[in-house]
């Protein structure tokens, strides 16, 4: 399955949930709940923030790095359980971070 399917896929399960949007990145795509970003479709597949919803939902999902040098994630092992996936996205709002604030562009005089 390629990236942009796997992104239609995860899309479809959690179409129960208001707000969740995704963006291409870097050849993968990086979701985001209500703004805040929760994972994204690396290489390994779709991976999710190390929260402690994500733990409860997935215990011993493996932790991958979803690049080289970055911070593991977790493997998404309820992909194909809608209902677990959308809960577990749910609760770990509160316990992602809030998005960073965007910096001002100035003009090049």
């Amino acid at each position: 399955m390629s990236a942009k399917e796997l992104a239609a896929y995860v899309h479809d399960q959690l179409r129960g949930l208001p707000g969740v949007t995704s963006r291409a990145m870097m050849g993968g795509y990086v979701f985001y709940y209500q703004e805040k970003i929760f994972g994204g479709i690396y290489e390994a597949g779709f991976l999710v923030k190390d929260t402690p919803a994500a733990r409860a939902a997935m215990p011993g999902a493996e932790d991958l790095p979803p690049y080289p040098g970055g911070k593991n994630m977790l493997c998404c092992t309820v992909l194909d359980d809608r209902e677990t996936l959308q809960a577990m996205v749910n609760a770990m709002f509160d316990e992602l971070p809030l998005p960073k604030p965007k910096k001002k562009r100035t003009k090049l005089q």
